[in-house]
């Protein structure tokens, strides 16, 4: 008997830490149950919303990030919690 096995590679997860100016995703999640990620949910990073990077500041920290119609700035470590499925 042979069995046959179909292997799916899953790309790595990206956060939008991971963007670059001009992209843009979809919230998948927030990761943590701390008060970083309740104040991300409060100021509108909620799944299914559309963000997109703005710019980097200067020495790449921290990232303008447009949400909701807004213009929000986040360090880079609270930028890796938002985990994203990518525009197409």
């Amino acid at each position: 008997m042979t069995v046959k096995l179909k292997i799916i590679i899953i790309g790595a997860m990206r956060t939008l830490a991971d963007l670059k100016p001009s992209e843009s995703g979809h919230i998948r999640a927030i990761m943590g149950i701390d008060g970083l990620s309740q104040r991300l949910a409060e100021i509108g990073f909620t799944p299914g919303q559309s963000v997109r990077v703005i710019r980097f500041a200067p020495l790449g920290d921290p990232i303008q990030i447009r949400i909701r119609g807004f213009d929000v700035a986040l360090r880079k470590h609270e930028a890796r919690r938002v985990t994203l499925d990518l525009a197409s």
